[in-house]
């Protein structure tokens, strides 16, 4: 069994602690380039995935030109799409955009071998995000709706979700290491919770 993983900085954080828990079980891979993308990861570049035009893009050029090839495909996409310019308030891809793009990833997929597991976009400590002289700001608010139109989508196409988001919040209240990053012990239990899900999923599958 093989899984791709496509997402922001959150994932790239709890990736090695998701490839260790999966030793022996599936065979785990992510967009390339993590020392690129480490070097700043409110920049999307490299095995960061981005936002949600970014990450159909990347999907259909990879699918097309037969560089991707997973059994299970892990997807996530909302914290760079709800970026907020502090001076416009303009979201670096507007909410309806972000359906339409959800839309399109999800039908893409469908015509294609792989399966799409969704991952709920993880919050932020918009107190300590939106502070003065941050080149950009994200609102609680607006993770909480584009993760509910994200829910609409998937649950329309049948996509199996895993909740990131409401295990995050359950962990207690030290969280965060900087605005919208986490603690290592929090990536590591991040790690175990999807890691757990995808064992019940395969697990549930196979039943008759």
């Amino acid at each position: 069994m093989k899984i791709y993983i496509i997402g922001d900085s959150i994932s790239i954080q709890y990736g090695p602690y998701l490839q260790e828990c999966l030793r022996g079980k599936m065979e785990y891979a992510r967009k390339e380039g993590t020392e690129e993308a480490l070097l700043n990861l409110d920049r999307p570049v490299g095995a960061n995935g981005g936002d949600s035009s970014m990450v159909l893009e990347f999907l259909k050029e990879s699918i097309c030109s037969d560089l991707l090839d997973a059994d299970l495909l892990l997807i996530n996409c909302g914290l760079h799409d709800i970026k907020t310019d502090p001076t416009t308030h303009r979201k670096q891809i507007p909410i309806d955009d972000y359906a339409e793009n959800l839309k399109s990833i999800v039908e893409f997929l469908a015509a294609t071998p792989s399966r799409l597991i969704w991952i709920r976009t993880t919050p932020c400590d918009e107190s300590v995000h939106n502070r003065p002289g941050m080149e950009m700001h994200r609102f609680v608010a607006d993770c909480d709706a584009y993760n509910a139109v994200a829910d609409r989508i998937v649950a329309e196409a049948d996509v199996p979700s895993i909740d990131l988001h409401a295990f995050t919040l359950s962990l207690g209240p030290d969280l965060y290491c900087d605005h919208v990053h986490f603690h290592e012990h929090v990536r590591q239990r991040q790690a175990e919770f999807i890691a757990d899900w995808l064992t019940e999923y395969e697990e549930s599958r196979a039943c008759p």
